[in-house]
């Protein structure tokens, strides 16, 4: 990932949470490092990270409502963390977003104004 000081914004710009999120950065004169994560998935040790920082569990970062969800059967109560993150990987439109990272901590931003709780 980026230097300590860098914003970094898992971002896709189809989805409107995440385009206000980063029109939200932008307004306060803050040039996020963009990552189209659709484009670039995170890999399974970047995605653990991310969960560490969010303080979330895999399943907890998963978008429950695309198709990919249950056609993988993602809904397995018994599926493993590592199970969860590889599917994850292999299927980024699986990842809840936007994610926004500064420093040593990292949110959703939904809605896009939990963002400035990363700089509070």
């Amino acid at each position: 990932m980026s230097a300590p000081d860098t914003v970094t914004i898992f971002h896709n710009p189809r989805c409107s949470k995440s385009r206000g999120a980063l029109e939200l950065l932008h307004s306060r004169g803050i040039e996020p490092e963009v990552i189209r994560y659709l484009d670039t998935p995170p890999t399974a040790a970047e995605l653990a990270r991310l969960l560490a920082l969010l303080g979330l569990s895999a399943r907890a970062l998963l978008r429950s409502d695309e198709a990919e969800f249950q056609t993988l059967g993602l809904n397995n109560p018994q599926l493993s963390e590592a199970e969860l993150i590889d599917a994850m990987v292999a299927h980024p439109k699986l990842i809840e977003r936007p994610i926004i990272v500064y420093r040593n901590r990292a949110v959703i931003g939904r809605p896009p104004e939990r963002v400035l709780e990363l700089f509070s």
